[in-house]
C-alpha cells in the first residue's frame, strides 16, 4: 500500500489524539483509544472494483486496517463464508437468515484470528519480539499459532479450568501458557502489569486499539457478501464488548466511502450467557454504567468476562441502533448448538449457542422482524468446546457386522421400502 491511511489514535471520551504507538488509554482521563483514519486517502484507492480484484482475505480491505504497508502476520485470515441458512430460518419462522461462519477461520477456527493478524502485524512494525495476551481460550490459540508462524516469543495467560481443546490449542504451538487461579478479570489485570513491566506487546492490552480494528473485517465481509448492503439485524456474542461495535463501525465506514447504499439502519443485538451478563443486564435495566459480574458461571467460558472493557460502548451502541440484548441459560445454549448443527451442518462452540439462542428469543419477543434480513455471527468452532455436549448427546448404537441386525435396528419394512424405491429409480 503506497499511502498510510491510519493516521493516529484518539481517546473515545475526550478526543485527545496520540501517535500510532503501543498505548491503549488516554493519559488525561484513562479513556480507551481507537484508531483514526484519513478517509480521503482511503477513498483514493479503495473501491468495489479494487476490493473484488484482491485475494479473498481480510486484507482486501487493508486501507481500513491499521497496518502500514503489507501485513506480515496472518495473510490468509478472513474470507469466511456467509451462509444462507434456509433450514434454520424455517425452524425460527423467519424469511432471510444468514450465518457468518468464522468457525472455519484460518488458522485457529475463530474470529480471533482477525484481531490477532492485525495486532501482531503491528507488533512487528513497532519492533516487539515478545507478545502475549489475556484469554478465555480462542485468543490464546490464535496468538500462539500466529506468533509461532511469525517467529515471535509468546506468553499466553488463561484462567485455570478452560476447556481442554483450547488449552491444547495454545500449547501445541510452543507458546508459554500460564494458567492463573481465578477468572478472566484476574488474568487481564496481571497481563496489564506484565505488559508495562517488561515492555512486551500484549495484543489486548497495550496493542488493543490496533487489535480491535481487526474485527471490522467481519462486518466488511458481511456487507460485501450481501451484495454491498448492510443487514437489518446483526446478532453477535459479547465478551469484552468490542466485536459488536466494530461490525457496526465497518458498515458506517463503507457507507461513508460510498461502498454501500446508506444510511445504515442495522439494529445491533448483543448475546450473553445468563451466568455472565454484565452488558445485557445494563441494556435491559437502562443503567448508565455496567455493573461487573464478580463470579461468572456459565458453560460459555469464552464469553465469561465479568468486567468488559468495551461494555459501556457496546450497551450504548445497542440502544442507539434500536437493537436489544438478552442472555440465555446453559441448557438453552446446548439446545441451540444442536439446532444449528442439525439444520445447517455448522458445529459452533458454546458462544455460537448463545448467539442463536438469543436470536430465537429476540424473534419470539418481536424485537427482530420475521421478514427482515438477519445475520448471526458464529465466532468459534465446536471442536474446541466438546465438554458441554459429551453427556448430552446420544451414544452410538453397537451391533455386530450383520445385515439382519441392522434391519432389526431400523425396522425391516423401512429397509425394504427404501430398497424397492431404489430399484425402481425413485431415489
Amino acid at each position: 500500500m503506497s499511502e498510510e491511511t491510519a493516521i493516529g489514535l484518539k481517546c473515545r471520551l475526550c478526543g485527545k489524539t496520540y501517535p500510532k504507538e503501543a498505548l491503549n488509554f488516554c493519559t488525561d482521563d484513562f479513556g480507551p483509544l481507537e484508531v483514526i483514519y484519513d478517509y480521503e486517502a482511503v477513498a483514493r484507492t479503495l473501491s468495489r472494483e479494487a476490493i473484488l480484484s484482491r485475494p479473498r482475505s481480510m486484507w482486501r480491505y487493508r486501507e481500513l486496517l491499521p497496518v502500514d504497508g503489507e501485513p506480515t502476520v496472518g495473510r490468509q485470515v478472513g474470507g469466511t463464508p456467509l451462509v444462507r441458512a434456509d433450514r434454520l430460518a424455517r425452524e425460527l419462522g423467519v424469511s432471510e437468515l444468514y450465518i457468518k461462519n468464522d468457525a472455519v477461520n484460518f488458522p485457529t477456527l475463530s474470529f480471533k484470528d482477525r484481531v490477532v493478524a492485525v495486532a501482531l502485524s503491528k507488533a512487528v512494525e513497532l519492533g516487539f519480539q515478545t507478545v502475549g495476551c489475556a484469554s478465555t481460550g480462542n485468543l490464546a490459540n490464535s496468538v500462539a499459532a500466529n506468533a509461532a508462524a511469525a517467529g515471535l516469543e509468546a506468553y499466553v495467560l488463561i484462567p485455570d479450568g478452560l476447556e481442554q481443546g483450547k488449552v491444547l490449542g495454545a500449547t501445541i504451538y510452543g507458546a508459554n501458557v500460564v494458567a492463573i487461579e481465578g477468572n478472566y478479570d484476574h488474568v487481564n489485570r496481571l497481563c496489564s502489569q506484565i505488559a508495562f513491566r517488561f515492555g512486551w506487546g500484549f495484543v489486548n492490552v497495550n496493542l488493543r486499539p490496533f487489535y480491535a480494528e481487526g474485527s471490522k473485517s467481519m462486518g466488511f465481509e458481511i456487507a460485501e457478501d450481501l451484495g454491498w448492503r448492510a443487514p437489518d439485524h446483526v446478532v453477535a456474542p459479547m465478551a469484552g464488548g468490542s466485536l459488536i461495535g466494530k461490525i457496526h463501525k465497518a458498515f458506517q465506514e463503507f457507507e461513508r466511502l460510498g461502498l454501500i447504499d446508506g444510511p445504515v439502519k442495522t439494529r445491533m443485538h448483543g448475546a450473553q450467557a445468563t451466568g455472565c451478563n454484565p452488558i445485557s443486564a445494563t441494556v435491559r435495566s437502562g443503567a448508565s454504567k455496567v455493573k461487573p459480574v464478580r463470579d461468572p458461571r456459565t458453560i460459555a467460558k469464552s464469553l465469561a468476562i465479568g468486567d468488559p472493557a468495551d461494555g459501556y460502548f457496546a450497551s450504548r451502541l445497542i440502544v442507539e441502533s434500536g437493537g436489544w440484548s438478552e442472555d440465555v441459560d446453559d441448557e438453552s445454549i446446548v439446545e441451540a448448538m444442536q439446532l444449528l448443527a442439525e439444520t445447517e451442518g455448522i458445529w459452533a462452540e458454546t458462544a455460537g449457542g448463545v448467539t442463536l439462542a438469543v436470536a430465537k428469543k429476540l424473534i419470539e419477543q418481536g424485537r427482530i422482524g420475521r421478514d427482515e434480513s438477519i445475520v448471526l455471527c458464529i465466532t468459534g468452532n465446536g471442536l474446541k468446546t466438546q465438554e458441554p455436549m459429551l453427556e448430552r448427546m446420544r451414544k452410538p448404537i453397537v451391533i455386530r457386522p450383520s445385515l439382519e441386525e441392522f434391519e432389526a435396528l431400523i425396522g425391516t419394512s423401512h429397509a425394504r421400502a427404501d430398497a424397492d424405491a431404489m430399484a425402481a429409480g425413485v431415489v
